[in-house]
């Protein structure tokens, strides 16, 4: 964790939303981006426009803090990032997310609201691959609050809170 005066800059991550639907979500994920500095890597196609007023109002004034990186497709985005540290998160994840490596410049993948990742990406990357637990009768948690506990999570291990 690196220390600029009485601000700490925490660890980076890089959170990767798979062709996301809610324009409220991404922006909510867009804030938390902007709130822990991480990258938000958006691939296409998108649900919404990213000019889109409610993807905006839930990102308030934060979208010039966000780094955003737009990419045209989850092959085009493997083409460039499939060698990096890859953390997968579903409903059908191989183990909870808090035993998930998690490393400075890890790429966590989330996928759509209406059904999560692809299965082919999660079978390739099955040993990588976490789940956020969920006790009661709901099939899946929203995707921004899956996201903010993931990357919570992964900033606490990587700063030793």
């Amino acid at each position: 964790m690196k220390h600029t005066g009485e601000f700490v800059i925490p660890p980076r991550l890089h959170i990767v939303l798979v062709e996301p639907e809610i324009p409220p979500n991404t922006g909510n994920i867009a804030r938390l981006c902007a709130a822990t500095c991480s990258v938000l890597h958006l691939v296409h196609p998108l649900g919404f426009s990213t000019d889109d007023r409610s993807l905006k109002r839930a990102g308030l004034d934060y979208w010039p803090h966000v780094e955003i990186r737009h990419h045209e497709d989850l092959d085009h985005f493997m083409d460039r990032y499939g060698r990096e540290d890859l953390l997968l998160f579903s409903t059908r994840g191989k183990r909870i997310y808090t035993e998930a490596p998690y490393r400075e410049n890890s790429f966590l993948l989330f996928g759509k609201e209406t059904r999560g990742l692809p299965d082919d990406l999660l079978r390739r990357y099955w040993q990588r691959s976490f789940f956020v637990p969920i006790w009661g009768n709901v099939r899946s948690l929203n995707l921004s609050t899956a996201v903010g506990i993931v990357a919570f999570e992964a900033l606490r291990q990587l700063a030793g809170w």
